[in-house]
């Protein structure tokens, strides 16, 4: 990376690496000083490695391994078979999407937030969509449907999730039993998601104001369905893994954070409460109507990756009871806000490609009214104004708190958004649990922070 400096200050001389290596280099060019700036982090730590007299030695985990999570690089010292030191490297996965949202309307958003942790896209959506509805200040004039179908979404988000963490934790574990009924049922969820958004990933189905659409015919049916057969299979995870010894020989003291630890590095969701805390921001600081459902916040004590399992299977069975709750909750009446400045798009249609324009609301508004059809165009072209100002909201992801602070300077497109994703705090506690135990159990213990390098690089 050249960077050209005009006015360089007298008599600098290059940078140099802890081992005297020089990591940048000056040259005079027409435009001034251009100093050519190096990296020296890996080779610092190989020579600091080498000249140490022990048998330490550095080892480098990813980007690519097969058994870390995405393109996660973990960079462990190792004496014998003991991690001395561990720490992450991550950006390999860097898309930019915070940075987008400031070059697209208000609307147009949902579709980037949606592609970050691309495991949790219904909790992506919510958060930013509160967050903006809370700049336009409608948040009480969210139709009582959207609210219902957006915990619904959530609630079976938080399964999909969770099941997607437990099948490949148990993978990389060798148990490939847990994997295949993990994947299984999760299969079942994503059928449900293109049964209601027409996608089974990236759906930007949750928008400003309400929803994309109302739940197609025939959902309810297969959403009642879809809780009986989960009912049914939820206990094959205990049989196969609660109480199998092996199991608990590979999960238990392995990983260990305590409360102190997360407190001091900011862990939240199974994490934190696998070591006692029973935080969770649907019962702490409720948002979607959550106050009204009834739901326990499932715990443990054993501050390790077993506790992290037990919190996370025991939270799949309250998520299906919200589901539930929210089935026998759901009233007619519309998904978008009344105020047809902000409510685009209000008018879509699920054909055989997928989500997409209502027909018959493209011809009523070309065929009957040209006011309609003028407005339609500037509202999808330009978008709607949101007020100059800031807003956080956070909702609790199945990793944690997931933070989105949005600021507007009044204009149709985001002044700036930035997103406090879970799995890139979570990671944080990754040397904590590291440091002093086996190479092989920094697997474990990855896999049970359920890191997600979309979330982590945006």
């Amino acid at each position: 990376m050249s960077t050209p400096h005009a006015h360089p200050s007298p008599g600098r001389r290059p940078s140099t690496s802890p081992s005297g290596t020089p990591l940048s280099q000056a040259r005079e060019t027409t435009e001034g000083t251009v100093y050519t700036v190096t990296g020296g982090d890996w080779d610092d730590v190989v020579q600091s490695a080498a000249k140490a007299d022990d048998e330490r030695i550095v080892v480098n985990m990813g980007p690519q391994h097969p058994s870390t999570h995405g393109v996660l690089r973990l960079i462990l010292e190792i004496e014998g078979e003991t991690v001395t030191e561990a720490r992450c490297g991550i950006g390999y996965l860097h898309t930019g999407i915070e940075k987008n949202l400031e070059f697209r309307t208000w609307t147009q958003g949902t579709t980037f937030v949606t592609r970050m942790d691309y495991l949790t896209p219904f909790f992506n959506e919510t958060a930013y969509c509160l967050g903006v509805e809370k700049l336009l200040g409608i948040t009480e004039q969210i139709p009582d449907r959207a609210s219902v179908i957006r915990v619904l979404l959530m609630e079976l988000n938080r399964l999909s999730s969770h099941l997607v963490c437990i099948a490949t934790g148990g993978m990389e574990l060798g148990a490939t039993t847990i994997m295949i009924y993990g994947f299984r049922d999760r299969e079942l969820i994503l059928d449900l998601y293109e049964l209601i958004t027409g996608l089974r990933m990236n759906h930007a189905f949750i928008r400003p104001g309400g929803l994309a659409q109302d739940l197609p015919a025939g959902a309810v049916d297969q959403l009642r369905e879809f809780v009986k057969t989960m009912k049914k299979n939820l206990p094959e995870y205990d049989k196969l893994a609660t109480g199998n010894p092996i199991f608990k020989a590979r999960m238990q003291d392995v990983g260990y954070l305590d409360l102190t630890g997360c407190m001091a590095l900011g862990a939240t969701g199974p994490i934190l409460r696998s070591a006692g805390l029973p935080h969770d921001l649907r019962k702490t600081d409720p948002y979607c109507g959550y106050e009204n459902y009834d739901f326990d916040i499932p715990t443990a004590d054993t501050c390790d990756s077993y506790g992290r399992f037990l919190v996370r299977l025991e939270e799949m069975r309250q998520s299906l009871r919200i589901v539930e709750q929210c089935l026998d909750r759901l009233e007619p009446g519309p998904v978008m806000v009344e105020d047809k400045k902000i409510a685009w798009p209000a008018q879509l249609a699920l054909g055989p490609d997928g989500l997409g324009n209502s027909l018959d609301h493209i011809k009523k508004i070309m065929g009957t009214s040209m006011e309609s059809l003028i407005h339609h165009f500037k509202l999808v072209t330009e978008g709607f104004r949101v007020p100059s100002g800031q807003a956080y909201t956070a909702v609790e992801s199945p990793k944690g708190e997931l933070g989105v602070h949005v600021v507007s300077d009044g204009g149709t497109r985001p002044y700036r958004v930035h997103f406090r994703d879970p799995s890139f705090t979570n990671l944080q506690a990754m040397a904590a649990m590291c440091e002093g135990g086996q190479v092989a159990d920094v697997i474990v213990a990855v896999a049970s922070i359920d890191p997600v390098m979309g979330g982590v690089d945006r």
